[in-house]
C-alpha cells in the first residue's frame, strides 16, 4: 500500500501532466497534418475544374468580349479619377465609357473555321 501513496504524491505533484501535454499535443499535429490533406485534395480537385473550363475571351480592359461590338468599340462602364489630393491619390470618380479599342484576347473557336482539305469532285 505504500506505494499508494507514492503515486498520489507524483499526482498530485503534476508528474502526469506530460502524459496529458503530450496527448494533447499529438492529437492537435494529427489534426493539423489531416486538415492540411483535405485542403490539398481540394485544392487539386479545384484546379483540375479550372483546367477544363475554356478561356474567357477578355480585352486588354479586362472586360469579356461581349460587352464591344464588332467594330471594337467596348461599352461598359469605368470609374475615371477627376480629382486628386496632394498626394496624387484620387478622391472622386466619374462614369466613363471604357475607351479601348479592340479585343487583345484569344480568338474565340466560334470565328474559327478550316477550308476543306480534300475536294472529292478532283477524285473522280
Amino acid at each position: 500500500m505504500n506505494w499508494f501513496w507514492w503515486i498520489f504524491v507524483f499526482f498530485m505533484v503534476g508528474g502526469f501532466s506530460w502524459i496529458a501535454d503530450t496527448g494533447r499535443t499529438a492529437l492537435k499535429t494529427r489534426h493539423d497534418r489531416r486538415m492540411e490533406r483535405l485542403k490539398l485534395a481540394e485544392d487539386g480537385r479545384r484546379a483540375i475544374q479550372e483546367s477544363q473550363k475554356p478561356p474567357d475571351a477578355v480585352c486588354g480592359c479586362t472586360h469579356h468580349l461581349a460587352k464591344h461590338d464588332k467594330a471594337g468599340k467596348c461599352h461598359e462602364d469605368v470609374e475615371v479619377p477627376t480629382e486628386w489630393d496632394e498626394d496624387k491619390k484620387p478622391l472622386h470618380f466619374e462614369l466613363r465609357q471604357c475607351n479601348c479599342q479592340q479585343y487583345v484576347g484569344p480568338q474565340p473557336l466560334s470565328k474559327i473555321y478550316a477550308d476543306e482539305l480534300t475536294e472529292f469532285d478532283d477524285l473522280r
